[in-house]
Protein backbone atom coordinates (compact mmCIF):
# COMPACT_ATOMS: atom_id res chain seq x y z
CA UNK A 1 0.00 0.00 0.00
CA UNK A 2 1.02 3.84 -0.62
CA UNK A 3 0.81 4.57 2.96
CA UNK A 4 1.36 2.35 5.78
CA UNK A 5 -1.74 2.77 8.54
CA UNK A 6 -1.69 0.91 11.41
CA UNK A 7 -4.44 2.48 13.67
CA UNK A 8 -7.82 -0.22 13.80
CA UNK A 9 -10.50 2.30 13.94
CA UNK A 10 -12.82 -0.38 14.48
CA UNK A 11 -12.79 -3.97 15.52
CA UNK A 12 -15.08 -5.60 14.34
CA UNK A 13 -17.80 -3.21 12.43
CA UNK A 14 -19.28 -5.64 9.84
CA UNK A 15 -20.64 -7.50 12.87
CA UNK A 16 -22.05 -4.49 14.57
CA UNK A 17 -25.98 -4.45 15.19
CA UNK A 18 -27.06 -2.11 12.33
CA UNK A 19 -25.30 -4.44 9.78
CA UNK A 20 -26.43 -7.67 11.14
CA UNK A 21 -29.12 -7.50 12.98
CA UNK A 22 -31.12 -4.46 11.77
CA UNK A 23 -30.37 -4.72 8.00
CA UNK A 24 -34.08 -5.09 7.31
CA UNK A 25 -34.23 -1.98 8.85
CA UNK A 26 -32.12 0.18 7.16
CA UNK A 27 -34.40 1.44 4.23
CA UNK A 28 -36.47 3.09 7.22
CA UNK A 29 -34.04 4.28 8.90
CA UNK A 30 -31.76 5.61 6.96
CA UNK A 31 -33.25 6.74 3.73
CA UNK A 32 -34.62 10.03 4.61
CA UNK A 33 -31.25 10.73 5.98
CA UNK A 34 -29.22 10.16 3.55
CA UNK A 35 -31.06 9.08 -0.10
CA UNK A 36 -31.12 12.80 -1.30
CA UNK A 37 -28.00 13.92 -1.00
CA UNK A 38 -26.28 10.62 -2.50
CA UNK A 39 -29.01 11.01 -5.34
CA UNK A 40 -27.80 14.65 -6.12
CA UNK A 41 -24.25 13.84 -5.63
CA UNK A 42 -24.58 11.08 -8.16
CA UNK A 43 -26.51 12.99 -10.47
CA UNK A 44 -24.16 15.63 -10.56
CA UNK A 45 -20.92 13.67 -11.66
CA UNK A 46 -23.13 13.39 -15.27
CA UNK A 47 -21.46 9.95 -15.41
CA UNK A 48 -20.50 9.52 -19.22
CA UNK A 49 -22.00 6.88 -21.75
CA UNK A 50 -19.72 3.74 -21.35
CA UNK A 51 -18.37 4.81 -17.71
CA UNK A 52 -17.45 1.90 -15.63
CA UNK A 53 -18.51 2.48 -12.05
CA UNK A 54 -17.85 1.17 -8.45
CA UNK A 55 -19.55 1.70 -5.26
CA UNK A 56 -17.69 0.36 -2.33
CA UNK A 57 -20.39 -0.28 0.41
CA UNK A 58 -23.64 -0.33 -1.81
CA UNK A 59 -25.64 -1.65 1.43
CA UNK A 60 -29.06 -2.23 0.38
CA UNK A 61 -28.67 0.14 -2.71
CA UNK A 62 -30.29 2.97 -1.81
CA UNK A 63 -28.01 5.30 -4.23
CA UNK A 64 -28.60 2.73 -7.42
CA UNK A 65 -31.38 4.67 -8.60
CA UNK A 66 -29.35 7.13 -9.63
CA UNK A 67 -26.74 5.33 -11.75
CA UNK A 68 -27.54 6.23 -15.61
CA UNK A 69 -28.63 3.00 -17.62
CA UNK A 70 -25.49 3.80 -20.06
CA UNK A 71 -23.23 3.39 -17.45
CA UNK A 72 -21.99 0.07 -16.12
CA UNK A 73 -21.66 -0.12 -12.13
CA UNK A 74 -20.53 -2.57 -9.59
CA UNK A 75 -21.63 -2.54 -6.38
CA UNK A 76 -19.62 -4.74 -3.48
CA UNK A 77 -20.34 -4.90 0.16
CA UNK A 78 -19.67 -7.35 2.56
CA UNK A 79 -22.67 -7.75 4.30
CA UNK A 80 -24.80 -10.50 2.62
CA UNK A 81 -27.89 -9.32 3.88
CA UNK A 82 -27.88 -5.75 2.86
CA UNK A 83 -26.88 -7.30 -0.47
CA UNK A 84 -29.91 -9.33 -0.82
CA UNK A 85 -32.12 -6.23 -0.50
CA UNK A 86 -30.10 -4.72 -3.23
CA UNK A 87 -30.13 -7.47 -5.45
CA UNK A 88 -34.28 -7.81 -5.25
CA UNK A 89 -34.48 -4.08 -5.76
CA UNK A 90 -32.30 -4.56 -8.95
CA UNK A 91 -34.52 -7.42 -10.12
CA UNK A 92 -37.96 -5.67 -9.36
CA UNK A 93 -36.75 -2.02 -10.95
CA UNK A 94 -35.10 -4.14 -14.30
CA UNK A 95 -31.53 -2.08 -13.20
CA UNK A 96 -29.42 -4.57 -15.00
CA UNK A 97 -26.73 -2.45 -15.82
CA UNK A 98 -25.36 -2.72 -12.03
CA UNK A 99 -24.09 -5.77 -10.85
CA UNK A 100 -23.88 -6.55 -7.08
CA UNK A 101 -20.94 -8.68 -5.70
CA UNK A 102 -20.01 -9.53 -2.04
CA UNK A 103 -16.55 -8.41 -1.02
CA UNK A 104 -14.51 -6.78 1.54
CA UNK A 105 -13.65 -3.30 0.68
CA UNK A 106 -9.96 -3.59 2.10
CA UNK A 107 -9.49 -6.87 -0.22
CA UNK A 108 -11.44 -5.78 -3.50
CA UNK A 109 -10.97 -8.45 -6.55
CA UNK A 110 -10.44 -6.37 -9.50
CA UNK A 111 -7.69 -5.50 -11.35
CA UNK A 112 -6.12 -2.18 -11.39
CA UNK A 113 -7.19 0.75 -13.21
CA UNK A 114 -10.59 -0.86 -13.91
CA UNK A 115 -13.10 2.09 -12.99
CA UNK A 116 -13.60 5.57 -13.97
CA UNK A 117 -15.87 6.42 -11.57
CA UNK A 118 -15.39 5.08 -7.63
CA UNK A 119 -17.67 6.09 -5.08
CA UNK A 120 -18.43 5.27 -1.63
CA UNK A 121 -21.22 7.09 0.62
CA UNK A 122 -20.92 6.49 4.82
CA UNK A 123 -18.57 3.59 4.52
CA UNK A 124 -15.24 5.40 5.80
CA UNK A 125 -16.10 5.90 9.10
CA UNK A 126 -17.40 1.60 9.35
CA UNK A 127 -14.62 -0.28 7.96
CA UNK A 128 -11.67 -1.07 10.55
CA UNK A 129 -9.27 0.79 8.32
CA UNK A 130 -10.09 3.92 6.46
CA UNK A 131 -6.53 4.41 4.38
CA UNK A 132 -6.12 0.72 3.44
CA UNK A 133 -9.97 1.32 1.52
CA UNK A 134 -8.54 4.45 0.24
CA UNK A 135 -5.58 2.85 -1.36
CA UNK A 136 -7.67 0.27 -2.39
CA UNK A 137 -10.31 2.87 -4.56
CA UNK A 138 -6.89 4.67 -5.46
CA UNK A 139 -5.37 1.56 -6.76
CA UNK A 140 -8.94 0.76 -8.88
CA UNK A 141 -9.89 4.14 -10.14
CA UNK A 142 -8.49 4.59 -13.46
CA UNK A 143 -5.63 7.50 -13.76
CA UNK A 144 -7.82 11.12 -13.83
CA UNK A 145 -10.78 9.28 -12.74
CA UNK A 146 -13.05 10.55 -10.37
CA UNK A 147 -13.55 9.57 -6.85
CA UNK A 148 -16.55 10.20 -4.82
CA UNK A 149 -16.74 10.28 -0.73
CA UNK A 150 -19.61 10.78 1.36
CA UNK A 151 -19.40 10.62 4.89
CA UNK A 152 -19.36 12.23 8.53
CA UNK A 153 -15.67 13.76 9.72
CA UNK A 154 -15.05 14.90 12.62
CA UNK A 155 -16.72 18.50 13.03
CA UNK A 156 -15.41 21.86 14.14
CA UNK A 157 -18.69 23.24 14.84
CA UNK A 158 -18.67 25.09 17.96
CA UNK A 159 -21.77 23.33 20.00
CA UNK A 160 -22.33 20.21 17.43
CA UNK A 161 -18.76 19.27 17.60
CA UNK A 162 -18.27 18.41 21.29
CA UNK A 163 -21.89 16.64 21.05
CA UNK A 164 -20.72 14.40 18.46
CA UNK A 165 -17.55 13.82 19.56
CA UNK A 166 -18.70 12.44 22.75
CA UNK A 167 -20.86 9.77 21.05
CA UNK A 168 -18.18 8.25 19.62
CA UNK A 169 -17.91 5.48 22.68
CA UNK A 170 -21.02 4.67 21.67
CA UNK A 171 -20.88 4.69 17.97
CA UNK A 172 -17.88 2.52 17.89
CA UNK A 173 -20.17 0.21 19.75
CA UNK A 174 -22.51 0.32 16.89
CA UNK A 175 -20.05 0.23 14.02
CA UNK A 176 -18.67 3.36 13.38
CA UNK A 177 -16.38 6.23 14.17
CA UNK A 178 -17.34 9.50 15.17
CA UNK A 179 -14.44 11.09 15.87
CA UNK A 180 -12.55 10.21 12.22
CA UNK A 181 -10.76 13.19 10.25
CA UNK A 182 -10.75 13.99 7.17
CA UNK A 183 -7.30 14.37 6.96
CA UNK A 184 -6.32 11.32 8.70
CA UNK A 185 -8.20 9.73 5.63
CA UNK A 186 -6.93 11.70 2.63
CA UNK A 187 -3.58 12.27 3.66
CA UNK A 188 -0.62 9.87 1.97
CA UNK A 189 -2.96 8.75 -0.65
CA UNK A 190 -2.31 10.11 -4.03
CA UNK A 191 -5.48 11.84 -5.30
CA UNK A 192 -6.30 15.34 -5.75
CA UNK A 193 -9.42 16.99 -3.48
CA UNK A 194 -11.19 19.12 -6.30
CA UNK A 195 -14.16 19.55 -4.05
CA UNK A 196 -14.89 19.52 -0.21
CA UNK A 197 -18.38 21.02 1.01
CA UNK A 198 -21.31 20.25 3.19
CA UNK A 199 -24.68 20.63 1.45
CA UNK A 200 -26.51 22.79 4.27
CA UNK A 201 -24.22 24.57 7.14
CA UNK A 202 -25.14 22.51 9.83
CA UNK A 203 -24.50 19.24 8.17
CA UNK A 204 -23.05 16.46 9.75
CA UNK A 205 -22.28 14.61 6.21
CA UNK A 206 -19.27 15.97 4.03
CA UNK A 207 -18.38 15.07 0.23
CA UNK A 208 -15.81 15.12 -1.01
CA UNK A 209 -15.22 14.70 -4.75
CA UNK A 210 -11.35 14.21 -6.16
CA UNK A 211 -9.06 13.37 -8.87
CA UNK A 212 -7.36 9.98 -9.02
CA UNK A 213 -3.56 10.81 -9.57
CA UNK A 214 -1.44 8.35 -11.12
Amino acid sequence: MIYEHKEVILKNPHESQIYSKFSHLYDKIFTRVFTERIINVIRGLEIKPGSKVLEVGIGTGISMAAYPPHCEVTGVDLAPDMLARARQKAVENGWHHIDLLEMDALNLKFPDNSFDYVTSFHVISVVPDPVGVMNEIHRLCKPEGKVVIINHFQTTLPVIGPIVGGLDPLTRRLGWSASLRLNQVFDGVPIRIEKCFKTSPFSLFTVVMAENLK
